[in-house]
């Protein structure tokens, strides 16, 4: 039998580091929305007790470096199951795109494993093994409208963003958290307004979104990678209502209310950038 799961790109209306933590990670209040770029995650049983994975994209290892096998050997290991499961993933997500892509792969995983295998897990249960795999994960196994704060694993819903279209455009560069965050120093960072940003969901008011998103990760990524910078001012001034940077980068996200728009904003990006979709967003309550 084989099971399919969507694994959906997720972007940050905000994101706010507030400090370092005892543990080593930062203490972060961000909030995240899902929308309908996505990955599609294959599951088959093995008749030996085994995980095996593939991907059709050269950057995404094939081994136990893949948070896909790492959610498939946590979820046996959790319920102590001696059965192999093969995982093959289409990738419709760019790698090292600050969306998400390995952390909904992941997530994929568990929630697909809890049906084929019939455990019965709640999706709080599997939120709480995905923090163990990293700290997207759980946000990525509700895949709706939602504030993370501790390290990102602390999951509170949040409701539904207004009706809009979302530009994304990701220059031909991959950004790693692991080099963003070292570089993160709390008292020069410039914290965006997440409480607004929660109050316009609240409100379903588009244009204070708009007014409001906002990454404080983005002067150091902008430092690192000037072109990031660029692409922003290049999509405010091709005529969005809002933008920003999503997770450490590097793709932007430009949020228009009509889908005209967002054609023509698309237009203008696709010749300064070659990754470039018109997206929905996913959780419409």
């Amino acid at each position: 039998m084989v099971f399919f799961e969507r694994a959906p790109a997720k972007i940050n209306l905000s994101l706010d580091v507030l400090g370092k933590r005892d543990d080593g990670f930062h203490e972060v209040k961000m909030v995240m929305t899902s929308v309908d770029l996505a990955d599609r995650v294959e599951l088959g049983e093995l008749h030996r007790d085994v995980i095996e994975v593939s991907a059709d994209s050269q950057y995404v290892p094939d081994d136990e470096r893949n948070l896909a096998y790492k959610a498939a050997a946590a979820f046996k290991y959790k319920y102590q199951l001696k059965r192999g499961v093969r995982i093959n993933i289409k990738k419709n997500i760019p790698v090292a795109a600050g969306l998400g892509g390995g952390s909904s792969d992941a997530a994929a995983v568990l929630r697909g494993l809890n049906q084929m295998w019939s455990i019965g897990a709640t999706s709080s249960q599997l939120a709480e093994l995905g923090a163990t795999l990293g700290s997207d994960v759980p946000f990525c196994v509700y895949g709706t409208t939602a504030l993370g704060t501790g390290r990102g694993e602390e999951i509170r819903i949040l409701p539904s963003p207004p009706v809009c279209y979302v530009v994304l455009a990701k220059p031909d560069i991959g950004v790693s958290t692991r080099h963003v965050f070292p570089k993160v120093n709390v008292n020069e960072l410039e914290h965006p307004e997440t409480e607004t940003v929660i109050r316009s969901l609240e409100e379903k008011n588009f244009k204070k979104l708009c007014g409001s998103v906002g990454n404080t990760l983005e002067r150091i990524t902008f430092s690192m990678h000037p072109e990031v910078r660029r692409l922003k001012e290049k999509m405010l001034t091709s005529g969005v209502s809002g933008a920003v940077m999503s997770g450490s980068g590097p793709t932007v996200a430009g949020f228009v209310k009509h889908f005209s728009k967002a054609k023509r904003v698309y237009n203008g990006l696709r010749g300064f950038c070659d990754e470039v979709y018109v997206v929905r967003l996913l959780d419409q309550r």
